[in-house]
């Protein structure tokens, strides 16, 4: 773990002491920030769109990102929500990512329009983009010891002792009170998947999928398309060791569905709808 990448203690500016310090969630923010500027700029140079295109559609997918993504973490945090409303909703806490891939569909549709610019041909060069922020922020969530796995005593599993929150026993009792901890004892420090790193991985592997196809595309939307299978497929397969509660019960509290693995099937089920049924408009053909 590293939440903190440099702290450089109290500050004082113009009067106002603050503390400041550059922590590593926020840094790997910046980080796929720029990888996905820089890549999506490239494109618009090969594709011979104007590159100042790539400011504004990263902008507002971040944007429109942050928005849905706080949104969605206060929806499915919403107990949370009702008993203490001022922090949840200006903790730094809830950039889930299903919930910012709506926010910054939207963001990205509205300079889409403002611009006149195909949409279905503009969603398969963000594709591989989503892919390859989503795979960097992972890593900004292993640092900063969010987001891990179910408790685990194989060889993969971790401790994040000064997580968000930390991995003790005392803190997943409190934290995630649905959980059997009868394998552990109070006071332990529990190990647990570190399913960033594993998703990190993964997405990297999709990403490198996606950008090696991106100009192979026979009908437009069918790289998107496939990004919502794949990235669907991989986070619906991921929460079954996730600490994400379950809200569609299959089999008597022992098999159930995440809200993150409903929005994943609607995503498979989306992407394959389209593939096999491609629309049939203007943009249908890809011309590059």
């Amino acid at each position: 773990m590293w939440p903190i990448v440099y702290d450089f203690g109290l500050v004082r500016i113009f009067g106002i002491e603050f503390h400041l310090a550059i922590y590593s969630y926020g840094l790997m923010l910046v980080v796929a920030f720029y990888t996905c500027y820089a890549l999506l700029y490239k494109e618009m140079e090969r594709l011979k769109y104007d590159q100042n295109l790539a400011s504004d559609i990263v902008t507002s997918a971040a944007i429109g990102g942050i928005v849905g993504s706080k949104i969605y973490y206060l929806i499915e945090n919403i107990d949370r929500v009702i008993a203490d409303p001022y922090g949840m909703i200006f903790s730094g806490a809830g950039l889930v990512f299903l919930g910012g891939l709506m926010g910054g569909t939207i963001g990205v549709t509205i300079v889409l329009r403002k611009n006149k610019l195909p949409w279905l041909k503009f969603a398969d060069i963000i594709a591989p983009l989503l892919m390859i922020g989503y795979s960097i922020g992972r890593i900004g969530c292993f640092l900063v010891g969010d987001d891990y796995g179910l408790p685990t005593k194989s060889f993969l599993g971790m401790s994040f002792e000064s997580g968000a929150p930390p991995t003790t026993f005392e803190s997943i009792t409190y934290n995630y009170p649905w959980l059997d901890l009868s394998d552990w004892n109070a006071g332990d420090v529990i190990t647990v998947y570190p399913t960033q790193i594993i998703e990190t991985i993964i997405g990297f592997g999709i990403f490198a999928f996606l950008w090696r196809n991106r100009a192979n595309i026979v009908n437009q939307g069918s790289l998107f398309f496939t990004y919502l299978i794949v990235a669907g497929m991989e986070r619906f397969f991921i929460e079954f060791i996730r600490l994400n509660p379950k809200y569609i019960w299959i089999v008597n509290d022992v098999i159930g569905f995440s809200g993150a693995q409903v929005i994943s099937i609607i995503m498979m089920s989306i992407g394959i709808y389209l593939l096999k049924n491609p629309p049939q408009n203007s943009e249908t053909k890809q011309a590059t």
